[in-house]
């Protein structure tokens, strides 16, 4: 009986392996909602989202979900593993040790959006300035997406150019780049996104 670690990603009987993208996310509905949306785009990757489940929201939590697919899974240098966090009410040294855990591999990676991730989707339709709470982000999205819903973010809405829109918008924020996360209202998912459209 071999030893051999099992492997959710791999098929046998292909020649050349489909790199993997593991998204672990905070949240466990909008995050996974909005980027099922690249498993339509993709075909040359295989994108696996691993949602928050109750009471693992933290960014230790979603960094120990992470690690245990690594673990359990076989995870080859093409493959790509991200974490999707908010600043939210998280303590420093919870996004910091997200952000070493990061940096450990060169084909680790680290979305961050302060205050959420909405402000990330309110990107998508206007530039989001004058944003400071959580409230604000919401009540902005939803004058843009009315009946938006964590449960049902219409991802119809998303589409290609209004996300070229908000990686433009994202990127002007984090002017220069921040090196772990943005201290003020911004996001860094559009490092991830970035990389899932091209």
């Amino acid at each position: 009986m071999s030893n051999k670690r099992r492997s959710l990603f791999r098929k046998s009987g292909f020649r050349e392996q489909v790199p993997v993208i593991l998204i672990a996310t905070e949240g466990k509905e909008t995050e996974p909602q909005y980027f099922e949306i690249f498993k339509r785009m993709k075909n040359n990757v295989q994108i696996r989202i691993l949602g928050s489940n109750k009471g693992g929201s933290s960014p230790t939590a979603v960094q120990k979900r992470m690690m245990k697919e690594i673990k359990e899974n076989e995870i080859g240098e093409r493959d790509k593993a991200w974490l999707v966090i908010d600043t939210d009410q998280w303590k420093t040294n919870q996004l910091n040790a997200a952000y070493e855990w990061s940096i450990s591999k060169a084909n680790y990676g680290l979305a961050v959006s302060n205050p959420m991730f909405e402000y990330w989707l309110l990107l998508h339709f206007e530039e989001g300035h004058d944003i400071h709470s959580k409230q604000e982000c919401v009540d902005r999205l939803l004058r843009q997406l009315p009946g938006y819903r964590k449960n049902n973010i219409n991802r119809d809405k998303f589409t290609l150019s209004r996300t070229g829109e908000a990686i433009i918008r994202a990127k002007n924020k984090d002017n220069p780049p921040c090196v772990k996360w943005p201290e003020i209202t911004g996001t860094t998912v559009y490092k991830l996104v970035e990389m899932l459209i091209t």
